[in-house]
């Protein structure tokens, strides 16, 4: 938990961000986590992927912009990044995050820039992860979310839910009887426990628990969808085993993770018949992704120590 909350820290940190981001063997490193810095490389990864029977979402790096031509330039990029994906061909949604695009200027101006990226993405036949941040983001990203499908009528967006919230039970309730298609993460933010399980078997059975409902017949009866977005085989397994119980088609779902992590996990999976998805984040804005990767799995601390001592 302590080394978490330091990278946590570091994640937040300009004076670090300044100091990681010019060295050489940090971006050499970052590299595994990261598919590279422009749309080129990101659908090569998407490629990649989609040969060893994988999907892929892909997510141009970037949050927190200040001003209306960043939150312009992001909706640009994402533009860009749908017309490229259905050029190439590849198999891949693309996820983004609302403060990338405004959401800190302007709730209206950030739905506005995510209307035309919708827009775009519906005339390719393609889908829109809206990530989740931390939990002073939550109520104006379903709020957002929702004002896209119920007031502007997109049905090619979905949400992402954190299991550590309190609040993501009645999230999920509530999303299920939408028929909403989400996807369930267990959090990657520092978070105070006025608002959040603190120890991980908590957050592990809050994970199961909301997993199990978005499966429910009742939920899939109304077009619910749920992406599994987690690596842990406690959790794989207990979402495997709630499917097999209730008869649910392994089509029905999907696990998704993250490139760059349990590559062969991954690959294991869809030889199994599940729909596996992996997250492909690319562009120059890698630093918070990458810490919060490091806070999520020591081992991703060792990986990245060897690597820096032999550079």
């Amino acid at each position: 938990m302590l080394m978490r909350s330091f990278f946590l820290y570091l994640a937040r940190s300009r004076a670090a961000r300044n100091f990681l981001m010019r060295l050489p063997a940090a971006q050499r490193v970052a590299r595994r986590f990261v598919a590279g810095e422009t749309i080129a490389q990101a659908i090569q990864a998407g490629r990649a992927l989609n040969d060893k029977g994988l999907l892929a979402t892909l997510d141009h790096l970037g949050e927190n912009v200040v001003t209306e031509a960043d939150a312009a330039r992001a909706a640009q990029d994402y533009l860009d990044l749908l017309d490229a994906i259905a050029e190439s061909g590849v198999n891949s949604d693309v996820s983004l995050k609302l403060t990338q695009l405004g959401l800190d200027i302007s709730f209206e101006l950030c739905l506005s820039n995510m209307r035309r990226i919708l827009e775009r993405a519906a005339q390719h036949g393609n889908f829109v992860w809206i990530d989740m941040e931390s939990s002073a983001y939550t109520e104006a990203t379903l709020r957002l979310y929702r004002a896209l499908r119920n007031a502007h009528g997109f049905c090619n967006v979905g949400a992402v839910i954190q299991a550590y919230l309190f609040r993501s039970a009645g999230d999920v309730r509530a999303l299920a009887a939408e028929g909403a298609n989400i996807r369930l993460c267990k959090g990657a933010y520092k978070e105070p426990p006025t608002v959040a399980f603190s120890r991980k078997r908590d957050v592990d059975a809050n994970f199961v628990k909301l997993a199990e409902y978005y499966l429910s017949p009742e939920a899939r009866q109304r077009g619910a969808y749920l992406g599994v977005a987690t690596h842990d085989d406690k959790m794989i397994n207990a979402v495997k085993n709630y499917a097999a119980a209730q008869g649910i088609p392994k089509d029905c779902f999907e696990f998704q993770m993250l490139y760059g992590v349990r590559s062969a996990a991954q690959q294991a999976l869809a030889a199994e018949g599940y729909k596996v998805r992996i997250y492909v984040p690319y562009g120059t804005e890698w630093y918070p992704y990458f810490v919060r990767r490091l806070a999520e799995r020591p081992a991703n601390v060792w990986f990245v120590l060897r690597n820096l001592f032999r550079n």
